[in-house]
């Protein structure tokens, strides 16, 4: 499957480096979701990269578990010194290995728009969630403008792929669709790279129920999955 996994296996080295251009970026997202963090709270990060989030916020919650899909990254985000709470492994976040409701949060931060079937995450986001716990998914939102096309095109000359160009109301919407309950949406970062910092609950509901057991059958029938 073309999911980027090269590309970040081969970057991985020099993502600190790069991510730290969008340092005050990452900073503010740290301070907008840090207000929703308790003491008493398991969380579970997908594509946590080299830890720009896990690192820094991991001291305010019980346990933080910071998973990525390239080993190379989380070899990185492993020299770094971080709190005892945190702890970092290989995971594909559409296989999640967790029991159902382990966790009172989950972060997604700037992967939904690089995943080529970003439903399969939320979905078992949705799954290891506890009820009413809680979804941090900052995501990039450059939308449908021609600057923004042509950013997207000088990212793809590296061999970075974005699979989806959301609009922060697109985003959002995609979300609720899911059954996902937004709570907040703050634009960050600047006009050039606006980042839509979603924060949305499980609020389940019968709807939404059977909708999410409807999704994980298709995926265990699907030929493609049980290929894998």
């Amino acid at each position: 499957m073309d999911d980027n996994k090269q590309f970040w296996e081969r970057f991985s080295r020099h993502y600190s480096g790069f991510i730290r251009r969008s340092q005050a970026t990452y900073q503010q997202i740290c301070k907008a979701m840090r207000p929703f963090l308790k003491r008493d709270m398991d969380v579970l990060e997908l594509a946590c990269g080299t830890g720009q989030l896990s690192v820094p916020l991991s001291p305010c919650v019980r346990s933080w578990e910071a998973t990525d899909f390239s080993a190379e990254m989380i070899r990185q985000a492993k020299k770094q010194v971080h709190s005892s709470r945190l702890h970092f492994s290989v995971q594909d976040a559409t296989k999640l290995p967790y029991g159902p409701e382990s966790f009172d949060a989950v972060v997604i931060s700037n992967a939904l728009h690089v995943m080529p079937h970003p439903e399969k995450a939320l979905a078992e986001a949705w799954r290891v969630l506890k009820p009413g716990g809680w979804l941090f998914a900052p995501t990039f939102v450059w939308g449908k403008s021609r600057s923004a096309r042509l950013r997207l095109w000088f990212m793809g000359l590296s061999g970075f792929r974005v699979y989806h160009v959301w609009t922060a109301g697109e985003l959002m919407a995609y979300l609720s669709e899911r059954g996902y309950s937004i709570v907040r949406h703050p634009l960050l970062g600047s006009s050039l790279a606006p980042l839509c910092c979603l924060m949305a609950r499980k609020i389940p509901d019968e709807r939404t129920a059977a909708r999410q057991t409807t999704f994980r059958s298709a995926q265990f029938d699907d030929p493609k999955v049980k290929k894998e």
